[in-house]
């Protein structure tokens, strides 16, 4: 069974991760709008999300490597692909938000 410490930031990982991945969809929804400050805010917002996905993440393999182990989960496993889906999807949002900016102008 997990230890509650990891399981919270294993959940914290998740949930930051996921809340990047609304973020950046908002902040494309909003430039399609023509929204380009809420989409700058909505892309800060998902970036600041990823920051604290990343804490979580980088304190899980900080005890990992000082030899607390990690029970290897489908909620672990889970976490990770969703930070990682998150990532390319704020990346790409950024993309698409800038190129909704250059068709605008």
């Amino acid at each position: 069974m997990m230890e509650q410490g990891q399981l919270e930031k294993v959940m914290g990982l998740i949930i930051n991760a996921g809340n990047a991945k609304s973020d950046a969809m908002e902040a494309i929804q909003a430039a399609k709008k023509g929204d380009f400050s809420l989409a700058k805010e909505k892309l800060q917002a998902a970036d600041q999300a990823l920051l604290e996905a990343h804490h979580a993440q980088t304190e899980l393999l900080t005890a990992e490597a000082q030899g607390e182990a990690l029970e290897l989960t489908l909620l672990v496993v889970h976490s990770q692909d969703h930070l990682m889906t998150s990532i390319t999807f704020n990346d790409l949002a950024k993309e698409m938000v800038e190129l909704y900016q250059r068709m605008a102008a």
